[in-house]
């Protein structure tokens, strides 16, 4: 059974080796592999966690996946949104914004984005609710699709 609670500090290490794991395939998709959340380091996750609302998925001890809030006015941003490859396709994700949702009762929206490329990330948002609000291109090989719901 999933279990999704806060992360604390000390969650960063593992945070970071799912994220990772997890955005790899990101990386090939868009042929970069630098991407930020390939490069970000345990220590920023944890000041990250000290200062946001960023929550774990664990499944017999394991943590399995992950995702930020940060509140941006009245707007929830939502990122690095991870769910460790063997774990996909189970509903950890979907699982991860429901709480997310939950876990952040001030925000009257929620915003995030992801790649052109992403479609499982696309569908993902779409069924909770996320509508594009437009598309930002950043580089020749990658283009941002930003999405926002409003809480109903």
């Amino acid at each position: 059974m999933t279990r999704i609670e806060r992360a604390a500090p000390e969650d960063a290490g593992e945070i970071l080796t799912v994220q990772r794991a997890a955005y790899v395939t990101e990386a090939q998709l868009y042929g970069d592999p630098f991407i930020s959340p390939l490069v970000e380091t345990a220590e920023r996750i944890r000041k990250i966690i000290e200062s946001g609302t960023v929550l774990k998925a664990c499944e017999e001890g394991r943590l399995i996946g992950a995702v930020r809030g940060q509140m941006a006015d009245a707007t929830c941003l939502v990122g690095r949104l991870v769910v460790a490859p063997d774990s996909q396709g189970r509903g950890v994700g979907g699982a991860l914004l429901a709480a997310l949702h939950e876990q952040v009762p001030d925000a009257t929206a929620f915003a995030s984005s992801t790649g052109h490329l992403s479609e499982g990330n696309l569908r993902l948002y779409r069924r909770h609710g996320y509508r594009e609000t437009g598309r930002e291109r950043v580089h020749d090989h990658l283009t941002l699709v930003h999405l926002r719901k409003e809480r109903s």
